[in-house]
């Protein structure tokens, strides 16, 4: 990964240090100061008797508080600050750098998901894997948890996806910073949503769950402006409880996706979001649901399952979503009739390529005639063949890229056939991103269609080569299905 974007994939957990000091609040003012002095350490966490962070001292603290009030027998917890700002280990590097330098903060105290310390974070550290003109992209894109802070982020994505274009990163990878960015959006919103729904007296979640993203998002695929694909994996919890849990979780999807529109996600028209009862189901319904996808050949079932296939978590607990996805790579892989039925599925996209390597270009709309929806005749069935073959194989990839080369990896493609299909989807994918940050800049509406005068001969010469090697791929998995020799 190039060093412009690494930044924003970066963990929090690998940054932090997890040898800082720890100690009880029970802890005496004088054991403190010897500590900190033996370990030469500037600050300590305290923890009180559950291992949960209920403070932290640092230089300031010794300075102001300790060096004048303390004759150093009272317990640190008399001292320490109490209104901590901490980040989660699993949260984004870029989030804690742009809090900390806006708050002018040296250090910021890292818990687990439970609220437990498990180390800190120092700013000089977190710098050392960022320059400078990163640092103002950072600044610009982490904004505080309010709900305006989330839709200028939103806006922001699109120059930061203008620069890192012109600094040539290639559009696959944009596409997984546009991706992570906006996998955080939804993570704040819920974190937003919940506590303003304990505020409001409905208390904590009632069972643990799991928020997911399909599509596109699943796939850390985003363009500029995807709509909603969510859902939510619960815990199993008793019937007799259903009215009052699902409940909740109606609450909190309803207000999820209200914010996630007004953030600049719009809502799906196949009404895949979490509001829908098909896209909320306990561990248990959901596996119950995956088995019947299995068995089923109704279109209906395998479009849902099409649709499903490319999930991801994005918040809560995600052994939940892991659990789902070995049920799902197993029960596809066992499944010749979904398999069967996903190949036909997959035969009805064609590819924007006719007699004799002539692109095909849209008739019908008006205002796109002359161009090449270049994501329904171009990615997507790219992406709908490499995932049935990665199905078959029993791959539990999602990602195009990394699908692409695990099936090199197992043998099913070559090492020059992965390599095309690589350089078909990175050639496609960069023109389609140059286009909608061209359309948003002139004020146009944003789509997937470009007209083959905006691109360079040789351009063209690479889209009509990437088509051949897509409609070559879908062929193979076609011959694969059915038997057909092409």
């Amino acid at each position: 990964m190039r060093s412009q974007t690494r930044i924003f994939f970066a963990i929090v957990r690998d940054h932090l240090r997890d040898d800082c000091l720890r100690v009880s609040s029970q802890t005496s003012v004088s054991a403190l100061l010897g500590k900190m002095t033996e370990s030469k350490t500037t600050s300590a966490m305290v923890a009180g008797p559950d291992d949960r962070l209920i403070g932290l001292i640092t230089e300031q603290d010794v300075i102001r508080r300790i060096a004048l009030r303390c004759d150093g027998s009272e317990p640190v917890s008399s001292v320490m600050t109490r209104d901590l700002q901490t980040i989660n280990e699993s949260d984004y590097l870029y989030v804690a750098i742009a809090r900390m330098r806006r708050f002018g903060w040296r250090h910021m105290p890292v818990v687990d998901g439970e609220g437990r310390a498990v180390g800190i974070l120092d700013l000089c550290d977190a710098l050392s894997d960022a320059g400078e003109t990163m640092l103002r992209r950072v600044d610009i894109i982490a904004h505080e948890r309010s709900r305006d802070g989330l839709r200028e982020i939103k806006a922001a994505q699109v120059a930061l996806a203008a620069d890192l274009f012109e600094d040539n990163v290639p559009a696959p990878e944009i596409q997984g910073l546009l991706s992570g960015i906006n996998g955080d959006i939804h993570r704040r919103i819920l974190q937003l949503e919940l506590a303003e729904m304990k505020a409001e007296g409905w208390g904590n979640a009632p069972v643990s769950f799991c928020a997911i993203l399909m599509g596109s998002g699943g796939r850390g695929e985003n363009f500029l402006y995807p709509d909603q694909d969510n859902g939510f994996i619960l815990d199993n919890y008793p019937d007799a409880r259903h009215g009052e849990i699902d409940a909740f979780f109606i609450e909190l999807a309803s207000r999820m996706t209200r914010d996630l529109d007004d953030a600049g996600f719009p809502y799906c028209d196949g009404y895949v979001m979490a509001t829908n009862p098909l896209w909320r189901k306990t561990r248990t319904q959901w596996r119950d649901q995956i088995s019947g996808w299995g068995r089923k050949r109704s279109t209906i079932a395998i479009q849902l399952a099409d649709i499903f296939f490319d999930f991801c978590p994005v918040y809560g607990d995600e052994t939940m979503a892991e659990e789902l996805r070995v049920r799902v790579t197993q029960m596809a892989r066992s499944s010749p009739v979904l398999l069967t039925e996903l190949n036909r599925e997959m035969e009805r996209m064609n590819v924007a390529l006719g007699w004799f390597g002539r692109l095909v270009t849209e008739k019908e709309k008006a205002a796109f005639k002359g161009k090449i929806n270049l994501k329904h005749m171009g990615t997507l069935p790219l992406v709908s063949a490499v995932r049935l073959l990665c199905l078959q194989a029993g791959i539990g990839e999602t990602s195009t890229a990394r699908r692409i080369s695990r099936l090199q990896d197992e043998e099913v493609l070559t090492a020059n056939e992965a390599d095309y299909l690589q350089g078909a989807f990175m050639h496609i994918t960069g023109l389609l991103l140059r286009q909608q940050i061209e359309d948003f800049s002139a004020g146009r509406a944003v789509s997937n269609y470009v007209h083959p005068e905006a691109m360079s001969k040789r351009e063209r010469d690479i889209l009509v080569d990437s088509f051949k090697v897509i409609s070559s791929l879908k062929d193979r998995v076609r011959s694969a299905f059915t038997g057909d020799i092409f």
